[in-house]
């Protein structure tokens, strides 16, 4: 297909993707779409992008997994009785 034969839409898609642009197609909550408008605004915007990316990268990155020790060792353990009886149990015949 020649370039004259495109519609202004595909040849503005063309361009804008060889730009490193992608189209993103999201469906939210009427009161929070000026909202994401404004996010989208600032990452476009190079003057305000860079700030944007970062905040945006603290707040939803992914938190890197802890261990079970890590978890253990912030857990809220107060009031918990942690000790274990004497008692041997009861006797199961096999």
């Amino acid at each position: 297909m020649r370039t004259a034969d495109k519609s202004p839409v595909t040849r503005h898609r063309e361009r804008r993707r060889q730009q490193g642009l992608v189209r993103v197609e999201v469906q939210v909550r009427r009161e929070d779409a000026p909202l994401l408008r404004r996010v989208a605004g600032a990452l476009g915007d190079p003057a305000r992008a860079e700030e944007a990316r970062k905040l945006l990268r603290q707040g939803f990155a992914p938190r890197p997994a802890k261990s079970l020790k890590e978890l253990l060792a912030e857990a809220p353990l107060e009031g918990i009785d942690l000790e274990r009886s004497e008692e041997p149990g009861r006797d199961v015949e096999l």
